[in-house]
């Protein structure tokens, strides 16, 4: 890639946005109201994602704040990133071997301290002793994402299975028949709201005799999809004012993820 200032590590590459072009064109390239280059909002995106800085502080080198905030809530209120994050999973599935849509999910979530920008719409999760948002995410048994939305972090986990099972459904046109879940969601009210959208909730329960860390199977696969989500520092707290922009950053976040798997794919098999 040839530009005029010197790549950030954030900043896409020429296979990632070979692949990435045709999901991010909501008008032809050469459209007249096209002030700044389009890869280049798509860098200043990843940029804010990626170092956790406000939309105000964007490098000069980058295009100005406004134009990066603008074009990327254009793309999240498409809905350009679940398209991306859906054909990403498919390819990657099919590469190691599975098919294109799962039968199997993995569910929990994750809570994030608020701060001044989240407070008000942030609550207590007595169990984690924190005032924040939940992320509640369902995930391939790759660890690859099928679905999440957000709440206070005061919400029952459980209660939040029919909706999470419905966004997994919708994902995969119905293909998922199992979800694997840890003991937070015990309860016929959770088994209760994953049978209507016809998925069977199977907990999987620590060892009787714990002691110490005890790397429970399956369930591991869910906690590794948060921590790729830390690596991205906008993440690791509530920034956002609205929780929609929560879930779409870390949809965004999953995208890149996979975006450079397959990238990698195709340059391995070229």
């Amino acid at each position: 890639m040839i530009t005029a200032r010197r790549p950030y590590p954030s900043d896409i590459s020429d296979e990632e946005w070979s692949l990435i072009i045709p999901y991010l064109l909501l008008m032809k390239e050469d459209a007249e109201q096209r002030h700044h280059d389009l890869r280049e909002l798509f860098n200043g995106l990843r940029y804010v994602i990626r170092y956790g800085i406000a939309w105000r502080a964007m490098p000069n080198d980058l295009p100005p704040w406004s134009a990066v905030y603008q074009q990327s809530r254009r793309w999240m209120e498409a809905g350009c990133f679940e398209a991306l994050v859906h054909d990403l999973r498919a390819v990657l599935r099919l590469a190691a071997g599975k098919k294109a849509e799962p039968t199997t999910a993995i569910i929990d979530s994750r809570t994030l301290r608020s701060t001044p920008e989240s407070g008000s719409r942030a609550g207590y999760d007595g169990a984690k002793r924190k005032k924040g948002s939940k992320l509640h995410m369902a995930v391939d048994t790759l660890g690859h994402l099928l679905a999440l939305h957000v709440t206070p972090a005061n919400r029952d986990d459980r209660a939040e299975v029919g909706p999470l099972a419905q966004a997994i459904q919708r994902a995969t046109d119905g293909s998922v028949e199992l979800a694997w879940a840890d003991q937070g969601y015990t309860g016929s009210k959770a088994v209760k709201a994953a049978e209507e959208r016809d998925i069977t909730l199977e907990i999987v329960r620590l060892p009787q005799t714990k002691r110490g860390f005890v790397l429970l199977p399956r369930r591991w696969i869910v906690e590794r999809s948060f921590a790729w989500a830390t690596r991205c520092r906008r993440l690791v707290k509530d920034y956002e004012r609205c929780a929609s922009t929560l879930a779409a950053m870390h949809t965004i976040a999953f995208a890149g993820f996979m975006l450079r798997n397959v990238a990698n794919l195709l340059s391995q098999s070229a």
